[in-house]
């Protein structure tokens, strides 16, 4: 089990790696990795590993949907509440019915057979979508209209939907199995809009609970001592509802975590905000066991039967049904013809639903099993990698670049401090500041240091000893020393602005100008000529370090 968990990891990303660096998204090199060392090839994985890959799957999905809540926009979802909630409705069910109509002919099922493969491939895969939204979000892809907001709550809603559809068809196509309450307590299809009610109102009401609690236990009450622990306490918090959704299916699990992280936006932003960044570091591990652990279930011995038909039906799915679908959800919108066509690449990605409902039916003994298995499987390898690359492809393409809200998201950045030194004794307290400044950056990013030394003279010993100073107190900070000859305050400037530095840093000396009437608290200190100069032309945001260690102005 041990061995197995670290091939996952280590294999997972040096392949998400290259698949990065080959200009592909990750989640291709994941995926091809599962298939090498899974069951089908390789077969490097231990079979204990192997059944707990539900488990993790579920742990991945409730990471990425935690995230999804965490990243929503209130303001822009209300603009696009509409549009939403048909995204949420129309494709996933236009798709079904498209699906459908082509399998009976071409794969001989039955009515509700059909249907229900209709229901697995209408399905879209969070795993996918959300990373990819967040993403646009982030640079500040549609975001001005709330295009990702609105495809990520649709998705959300969809997934419902379709499973409970699917639900009632297993309920009826294998009523003497256990799995008749898949999802669901009532199996009558004449109670569908009850169950939808029950599924979307309680799972959004179990949201916003989760949302008033957490404040409560990790801010009033002190649960927790650090943005860790939060993490780790709202996650067991997400996975209890998904859990406990499974055991009562009255409501939607992955709804309830969604809704989770966008009441809490309202109820504590700071608090949101650290989770927000605490989940990206969950995530970062949780893609690598749901993407390998996808590719281990693909079977290419089914896939290989049905190839050729199954790319027939995902085709006609997509590009009549769903594209239908996305024609009534955008209809009479603010969206332009280029939004709209967005949806085609945004929101046509399958995997996590497929991979976790699309063997029950052979599992179920019905009939055409085997089948929707492999068509299932045909659809988590091709619209998966097709989605994950074509999100960022077409986005820049198609949508309208706005303004990022840091508050909704977060940005990583990779932060240059330029920390300007000389022989004074404030030299040690701008390296300090450098360096504190460094490693909160760090938690969001990566940052670096340049420490400039301009040299009023030419002495080596001088610059060495600078050197070491910087080496001993920049000891674990990426950092690098630089002489550069010249005016001073120009000198510096002018080395920021090629780095691309984000703040200069410079030290002050505390000269109070003469004024024996004026009150100590009130008199006016003098900063330096070299600092004067640097705040008075500085483009750059300036930070003026006291000769007393961790003062600043």
């Amino acid at each position: 089990m041990l061995t197995g968990i670290i091939l996952t990891l280590l294999l997972g990303h040096l392949s998400g790696q290259l698949a990065t660096r080959l200009k592909a998204p990750a989640l291709i090199g994941m995926i091809l990795t599962g298939i090498l060392i899974g069951p089908q090839l390789l077969n490097l994985l231990p079979t204990d590993l192997l059944d707990q890959a539900n488990t993790l799957r579920t742990i991945a999905v409730t990471v990425i949907l935690m995230k999804a809540g965490l990243g929503l926009d209130r303001d822009k979802l209300k603009q696009q509440s509409t549009v939403a909630l048909r995204l949420g409705f129309l494709p996933g069910l236009c798709e079904t019915v498209a699906v459908a109509l082509i399998a009976i002919p071409l794969l001989g099922f039955t009515l509700p057979t059909a249907l229900l493969l209709g229901c697995i491939l209408g399905a879209e895969s969070p795993a996918v979508i959300v990373p990819g939204m967040l993403k646009l979000k982030a640079q500040g892809w549609g975001v001005t209209k709330g295009i990702a907001d609105a495809i990520l709550t649709g998705s959300a809603l969809s997934d419902v939907l379709l499973l409970l559809l699917f639900s009632l068809l297993i309920a009826y196509l294998a009523p003497a199995t256990d799995s008749a309450t898949f999802l669901t307590l009532l199996n009558s299809p004449k109670l569908l809009p009850l169950q939808l009610i029950l599924q979307i109102g309680l799972g959004t009401a179990l949201g916003w609970l989760a949302a008033k609690l957490l404040p409560q236990l990790l801010i009033k009450q002190r649960w927790s001592s650090n943005a860790l622990q939060s993490t780790l306490i709202t996650a067991s918090l997400a996975l209890a509802l998904v859990v406990g959704a499974k055991q009562l299916p009255l409501y939607s699990g992955y709804l309830a975590t969604m809704a989770t992280g966008y009441f809490l936006v309202g109820q504590d932003a700071p608090l949101a905000r650290q989770l927000r960044q605490g989940f990206n570091s969950l995530w970062s591990i949780a893609q690598i066991f749901l993407f390998v652990l996808l590719g281990t279930s693909i079977r290419l011995d089914v896939l290989q039967q049905s190839f050729l038909i199954g790319i027939l039906i995902l085709a006609i799915g997509t590009l009549l049904g769903r594209s239908f679908g996305w024609y009534l959800a955008t209809a009479g919108s603010n969206w332009t013809p280029k939004e709209r066509l967005f949806l085609l690449p945004g929101n046509s990605a399958k995997a996590t639903v497929q991979a976790a409902v699309g063997a029950i039916p052979l599992a179920l003994g019905i009939p055409g099993g085997d089948q929707i298995l492999a068509i299932s499987a045909l659809s988590i390898l091709i619209t998966a990698p097709l989605g994950a690359w074509a999100i960022p492809f077409f986005a820049p393409r198609l949508l309208q670049r706005g303004e990022v809200d840091p508050t909704k998201v977060t940005t990583e950045k990779s932060v240059t401090l330029l920390a300007a030194i000389d022989s004074s004794p404030q030299s040690a307290a701008v390296l300090r500041k450098a360096a504190e400044l460094a490693r909160r950056a760090d938690a969001q990013g990566t940052c670096k240091v340049i420490v400039l030394h301009v040299p009023a003279d030419n002495d080596p010993a001088t610059a060495e000893q600078l050197r070491q100073q910087s080496s001993q107190l920049l000891a674990d900070i990426r950092h690098r020393f630089i002489l550069v000859s010249g005016p001073i305050p120009e000198t510096i400037l002018t080395t920021a602005q090629t780095h691309q530095a984000d703040e200069i840093i410079i030290g002050k000396r505390d000269r109070p100008t003469a004024n024996p009437v004026t009150p100590p608290e009130t008199q006016r200190y003098s900063i330096g000529s070299v600092s004067q100069t640097l705040v008075e032309t500085s483009p750059i945001p300036v930070v003026i370090v006291d000769s007393k260690p961790s003062n600043a102005l």
